[in-house]
C-alpha cells in the first residue's frame, strides 16, 4: 500500500473569455504557447497537457475541454494527487490546424516534458500529434478523435500502445447515423464532406452502411470532399444537393461547413432536403454562423445530427461537479475529456511511476476488467494506492478501451429548431 501526501449534456453553449477568466483560466492564443494552469510543486509530480482547439475550426465546441481537464486534476490533487505529489497541467491551443497542432505536441513533448496529453480533438491534429508523441513516449487520449484512421494505425502497431480515446470511433458513429437516415425513411442520401481524416474516413463507413441497409447514395461516383481552407463552396454545395436527394449527410467543421449551407440555401438547393450532421458541428454557435432566414428562422431548421452520447455511472456526480464549478449545462464531449484525465491519473498511480511508459503500461488495467467498478475518482485512486485492481467506470460511459485504443458508445440525435436551438430528441445505435 503506498500512502499519499495529503488525504483530504446536452444543452450547448459557449464560454466567453470572461467565463474562463471566471475559472482561473489564461488560455494561450498560439499553439506553441503554454500555460501551466497547476503548478506542481517540487517538480518530482506527473505532469499532463491538454492540446484541444481553443481557437479555429471546432473552438466552439472545444474551449469546454480545457477547463474538465484542469478539474479532474484539481479533483485528484484534492485528494491526494499522484504518487505522493500533486499534477501539473499545462495547456496547448491546436488552433484546429495539423501544422499548429504538431508544433504544440513537440513543445509539450521535448519542452514542458509531459508524460501524458488530453488531445487533440480534431482528427487531423490528431494525425500530426501522434507521431511526435510515440517518438517521446508520451500517452495521448484523445477525447473526441473519430476516425476510423486510428483503429487501422493501432492493429498496424505503429502507436506502440500510445494512443487511446474515450470517443467511439467514426466507425460506430457512421453505422449510427446511417441507422438514423433509414429510421427516417430515406432512401437516396448525398454526401458531403471536410476533405481530411474525419470527413472522409466517416463518409467511406456511412456509404458502406447506409447502402447495406438498403440506400443509395446518388453522388457516390463523385462525391463532395471540400477543401478545408476554402472561401467559398457554392460549387461543393451544389453537387451535393442537386437532385433532390432525401437527405445530405454532411460531416463538416463548424466554421467551414457553415459556408457550404449557406450556399445551399442561397443557391434554392436545401428546400425540402434534411440535413443530417454529426459531432464535429454539434454547438448553437454553428447553427448561428450558418444563419436565419428573412423570417428569423434557422436556415438548417430540422436538421438532424448524432453525437457520442454521455451515460457513464459517474455523469450524475460529474455534471454536479461540473455546474457546481462552472454554473454551466454540460457540453458536447466534456465527459470524455474528463474521463481521459482522470483515466492517466489513474494509470501513473497503478503504475507508481510518472511517465508515459508508466502511463502506457497501466491504462487498459484501470479501464477495464476486472476490477472493483468505481466511478468516483478520489475512491478510485484510494484503491489503487491500496495496491487493488479498478475497472474505472467513467462519465462519459464505462470506458473499457480495447487493444487498439477504441471504446464503444452509445449515441444521441439532436436536432436544430426554429429558433436556433438544439435539442436530443433520441438514442441511436450502430446499424451494423
Amino acid at each position: 500500500m503506498k500512502e499519499s501526501f495529503k488525504h483530504k449534456y446536452h444543452q450547448v453553449s459557449r464560454y466567453s473569455a470572461l467565463t474562463l477568466a471566471l475559472l482561473g483560466m489564461s488560455l494561450p492564443l498560439t499553439a506553441c504557447q503554454s500555460n501551466t494552469t497547476t503548478q506542481g510543486g517540487s517538480g518530482a509530480g506527473l505532469k499532463l497537457g491538454t492540446l484541444v482547439p481553443v481557437t479555429g475550426d471546432l473552438s466552439s465546441i472545444g474551449q469546454n475541454m480545457p477547463v474538465a481537464v484542469e478539474l479532474a486534476v484539481n479533483t485528484i490533487n484534492a485528494c491526494g494527487g499522484v504518487n505522493d505529489n500533486p499534477v501539473t497541467l499545462i495547456q496547448a491551443d491546436s488552433q484546429t490546424d495539423p501544422s499548429a497542432g504538431s508544433t504544440a505536441m513537440t513543445q509539450l513533448a521535448e519542452v514542458d516534458k509531459v508524460a501524458g496529453v488530453v488531445g487533440a480533438f480534431a482528427s487531423s491534429v490528431s494525425s500530426s500529434a501522434i507521431d511526435v508523441a510515440v517518438r517521446n513516449k508520451v500517452m495521448l487520449v484523445s477525447p473526441g478523435s473519430t476516425s476510423p484512421v486510428f483503429t487501422d494505425r493501432a492493429i498496424k502497431g505503429e502507436f506502440k500502445g500510445y494512443w487511446a480515446r474515450t470517443a467511439p470511433p467514426d466507425t460506430y458513429q457512421a453505422q449510427a447515423l446511417a441507422a438514423l437516415a433509414n429510421k427516417k425513411g430515406f432512401k437516396n442520401v448525398s454526401t458531403a464532406v471536410i476533405n481530411n481524416d474525419y470527413g472522409v474516413g466517416f463518409e467511406r463507413q456511412f456509404v458502406k452502411a447506409f447502402e447495406k441497409l438498403g440506400g443509395k447514395i446518388p453522388n457516390k461516383p463523385n462525391p463532395v470532399r471540400y477543401d478545408p481552407k476554402a472561401a467559398t463552396l457554392d460549387s461543393e454545395a451544389k453537387s451535393a444537393f442537386t437532385g433532390k436527394p432525401d437527405a445530405v449527410a454532411a460531416v463538416l467543421y463548424a466554421e467551414t461547413g457553415s459556408i457550404l449551407l449557406q450556399s445551399a440555401f442561397k443557391q434554392g438547393l436545401s428546400e425540402g432536403v434534411t440535413v443530417l450532421l454529426t459531432d464535429g458541428v454539434y454547438s448553437e454557435d454553428f447553427v448561428r454562423q450558418v444563419g436565419i432566414t428573412s423570417d428569423g428562422k434557422s436556415i438548417i431548421a430540422g436538421a438532424l445530427g448524432t453525437v457520442p452520447g454521455a451515460n457513464g455511472q459517474a455523469l450524475a456526480d460529474f455534471t454536479t461537479r461540473w455546474q457546481d464549478k462552472t454554473g454551466k449545462e454540460l457540453t458536447a464531449f466534456v465527459p470524455h475529456s474528463w474521463d481521459a484525465a482522470i483515466l492517466m491519473m489513474l494509470a501513473a498511480e497503478a503504475a507508481d511511476a510518472n511517465t508515459g511508459e508508466a502511463i502506457r503500461s497501466k491504462i487498459l488495467q484501470v479501464a477495464n476488467t476486472p476490477g472493483t467498478e468505481v466511478s468516483d475518482p478520489c475512491k478510485a485512486m484510494e484503491l489503487v494506492r491500496q495496491g487493488e485492481d479498478i475497472n474505472y467506470q467513467g462519465a462519459s460511459g464505462n470506458v473499457d478501451i480495447d487493444s487498439n485504443g477504441d471504446v464503444i458508445g452509445s449515441y444521441d440525435v439532436w436536432q436544430v429548431n426554429p429558433d436556433g436551438s438544439l435539442n436530443v430528441i433520441d438514442q441511436v445505435t450502430p446499424a451494423n
